[in-house]
């Protein structure tokens, strides 16, 4: 497997839900299949948003974490 590159990286800080979800969700079909994105965040909603939306979806959530009030999460585009 071919090693995965970060095609974009997403500022979404100070932005409410559903904003983060609906800019992921814009950003995802701009990136090749297997692309990673990497977005940094606010909105404690995103610690539940983002995972729903990659089960919805289909797309890989890589990894999420919080360090104080920096929420940090990769989604890879799988299809």
């Amino acid at each position: 497997m071919e090693a995965t590159r970060t095609a974009l990286v997403l500022d979404l800080k100070g932005l409410l839900c559903p904003i983060p979800v609906v800019k992921l969700a814009q950003a995802i079909k701009t990136v090749q299949v297997g692309d990673l994105i990497e977005a940094t965040a606010t909105d404690p909603g995103v610690l539940a948003d983002i995972p729903a939306w990659c089960r919805s979806t289909g797309h890989e959530l890589v990894s999420i974490g919080r360090a104080e009030k920096i929420i940090r999460f990769a989604v890879r585009r799988v299809k």
